[in-house]
């Protein structure tokens, strides 16, 4: 996270300035479109043999009153992910060996490449999100 994007968010935290509100949030989440995709180990990246990773396309609207990064903050933080943070995806191929991981695009579009080298490549845009178990691979 830059400088400039830690001291938005605490201003945001602190403030609530452009975070939105309980009833905001419930408004905002939409229905999305699920998919899910399965990926067996590499032998570089072992991914994950019993949780898929889970896509959901136009998961939430992102109004321009609201910081986009600040809605899925809340939206994470109420659903019981804690320890957010912004600023993107790694570009280089990698797991988290115990801890399962959610992405929310807040602002233009991104590619990833999930389940490692043998894995896919998936584009997505701002309202998106996907859930990427632990041992998953993603870039």
């Amino acid at each position: 996270m830059t400088f400039v994007e830690d001291v938005k968010a605490s201003v945001q935290r602190v403030s609530g300035w452009r975070r939105p509100s309980v009833e905001q949030l419930a408004r905002l989440v939409q229905s999305p479109r699920i998919a899910a995709f399965r990926f067996r180990d590499d032998g570089f990246i072992p991914n994950s043999p019993l949780w898929p990773v889970v896509v959901y396309r136009s998961a939430v609207k992102l109004p321009r009153s609201l910081d986009p990064a600040a809605v899925w903050e809340a939206l994470f933080e109420s659903n019981g992910w804690g320890d957010t943070w912004r600023n993107g995806i790694y570009d280089y191929l990698h797991y988290h060996s115990r801890i399962h991981e959610v992405l929310g695009i807040a602002r233009g579009s991104a590619t990833v490449r999930l389940g490692g080298n043998k894995g896919r490549i998936v584009k997505f845009k701002a309202g998106d999100a996907v859930v990427i178990p632990a041992g998953t691979g993603h870039q």
